[in-house]
């Protein structure tokens, strides 16, 4: 028997004043595996030339974007409708952490839809009616300001866990050199710190020494690293260039 998979979230932006702010939004999108954008009148109407730049690079998102007059129109194929709010006043929902709904999402085998509302008012009373859930962000309730595109992102973030998405590539690092090439780092610092009278007092020589040892070794030194450290102590016992 073969289990349905759940469908993705489309994000649905209402009244969105700045197509600056949609581009930024599609970007948080398509870094989470997010592709479907709805746009409820936005207030510069669309395409919006200000958006593409603000994507940097998530045009499949602009693309593919829909306007609609209306929000019931926006998510009238959608069987589960999340409000991203604060709790309105004399609408009783279920309110939900952007986790919870992420995990709500996955388990529904119909359409989910995530609304969004303008960057300066939110969602409406009437807006929020409509939708099955409220999702509201833990927050410092001395300064609630989210603006649209991260609150777009807590929420693809949390839907993302429950994908396979691919982490960045792993850049691998140098080896560590031999003990002897260290060694030989040592001494030649060491040596360039005598000549330079570092050691005072005498009778803390070895202690500084200890020290410094101590330090050098806590690092994972690569060749490249320590013909980096030979050129820089080398070049510090120089006399400066004249200019």
């Amino acid at each position: 028997m073969t289990v349905a998979t759940a469908l993705p979230p489309v994000i649905v932006l209402v009244r969105p004043q700045l197509g600056e702010n949609i581009g930024k939004a599609a970007r948080a999108m398509l870094n989470f595996g997010l592709t479907e954008l709805r746009l409820v009148t936005p207030r510069d109407g669309w395409p919006n030339p200000d958006a593409g730049p603000a994507a940097a690079g998530a045009d499949i998102v602009l693309a593919d974007a829909q306007v609609f007059a209306s929000l019931a129109e926006a998510v009238a194929d959608c069987t589960t409708i999340y409000a991203t709010t604060v709790r309105k006043r004399g609408v009783m929902k279920p309110v939900l952490t952007p986790e919870a709904a992420a995990r709500a999402v996955h388990a529904d085998a119909g359409r989910s839809a995530y609304v969004f509302g303008a960057e300066r008012s939110g969602l409406d009373t009437d807006d929020v009616a409509l939708a099955h859930n409220i999702v509201t962000v833990p927050i410092n309730p001395k300064f609630g300001s989210l603006n649209l595109a991260q609150a777009v992102i807590l929420l693809a973030y949390e839907w993302s866990k429950g994908q396979s998405l691919a982490s960045p590539p792993e850049v691998p690092l140098d080896p560590v050199a031999p003990h002897a090439e260290l060694e030989e780092l040592i001494q030649h610092l060491v040596r360039d710190l005598d000549a330079s009278g570092y050691f005072v007092p005498p009778e803390r020589t070895d202690a500084t020494l200890r020290t410094l040892r101590t330090a050098l070794t806590k690092t994972g030194w690569s060749h490249n690293d320590i013909r980096m450290m030979h050129g820089i102590i080398t070049s510090l016992g120089r006399k400066p260039r004249a200019r």
